[in-house]
């Protein structure tokens, strides 16, 4: 089982970018996705610079993705994800249709979890344009994709989403931008401000969503690392963590144990708890809502 990380969500410094990866470079991960997945108006990497940092870690030995943005909008954003999908050189994660169809017959490609595929026909139909890895959707539950990995296409390959904020949705609209009463066109670029989203509370004062830009977040971070070996007998082939401001290397190591068994399930639960922005949970996974955090001894009352 490999461990991938996912396309950054969150607007960092460039000079932060670079250091992340760099840093992530040295650590067990298998696959790293690159590239800007949310808001085409963070500007502080360009194309050029996302190569860059592939080339670096392939030459560190790992495999490179690149993502294209979820949310079309205007013509600009379109030019750019023909050139992530026409680059040449790296595979390339499609976020959305259009993205699919620029890859369909150019090479293998990773569908991603937002194109929503959630049975057998439509993941046979996306093989047969060409995927050779998907990623499935957020809140799909462990029994559901039993049914579709006992049946899915040779050579593909299935990925979990498996650590971080889950995105959930993406609008049209800046939230982050609203929050300060700025329009989109004019956000003056407030995500800068928030490395892993901005807390929104309900009245009671309990995190209930992370506002992300045009996206929008769960505010407890989805972990399944005691669920690794369920996954493992399942036949799926990567685990995806997605990127956090802090204590990455440390989270991947732990992910990294709890996979080799030198962690077990629950060791593996306590040592990310002081690792997380936010307490967890793990809820879709197991066919229940996903901010509920599932607990091995009620899975065992259950059985």
């Amino acid at each position: 089982m490999k461990i991938s990380i996912g396309p950054l969500q969150y607007y960092w410094q460039r000079d932060v970018v670079f250091n992340f990866y760099e840093a992530m470079g040295q650590t067990a991960v298998d696959v790293v996705y690159l590239g800007e997945a949310v808001c085409s108006r963070r500007h502080e990497l360009r194309l050029a610079d996302w190569l860059d940092i592939a080339a670096l870690l392939k030459k560190a030995g790992k495999e490179v993705v690149l993502s294209t943005q979820v949310l079309l909008e205007s013509g600009a954003e379109v030019g750019s994800m023909h050139k992530i999908t026409g680059n040449g050189e790296f595979a390339v994660e499609a976020n959305d249709m259009g993205a699919v169809q620029c890859l369909n017959g150019k090479g293998p490609f990773v569908a991603g979890p937002h194109l929503n595929i959630y049975n057998l026909p439509t993941l046979q139909w996306m093989a047969g344009l060409g995927a050779n890895r998907w990623v499935i959707p957020l809140e799909m539950k462990r029994s559901d994709l039993a049914v579709i990995q006992a049946d899915r296409p040779a050579g593909l390959e299935t990925e979990v989403f498996a650590y971080g904020r889950m995105p959930l949705a993406f609008s049209a609209r800046c939230f982050t931008a609203r929050q300060r009463n700025l329009p989109k066109d004019d956000c003056r670029f407030s995500c800068l401000d928030h490395p892993d989203g901005l807390m929104l509370k309900t009245r009671e004062h309990e995190g209930f969503l992370v506002l992300n830009g045009t996206q929008t977040q769960s505010a407890k971070v989805y972990n399944l690392v005691d669920a690794l070996d369920d996954m493992r007998s399942l036949g799926v082939d990567v685990v995806r963590l997605s990127p956090q401001s802090q204590n990455m290397a440390d989270v991947v190591a732990v992910f990294d144990a709890a996979r080799k068994h030198t962690l077990s399930p629950q060791d593996a639960l306590a040592r990310l708890q002081p690792l997380m922005p936010f307490e967890g949970c793990n809820g879709y996974w197991h066919g229940q809502p996903g901010l509920d955090q599932v607990h091995s001894d009620t899975l065992a009352e259950q059985d």
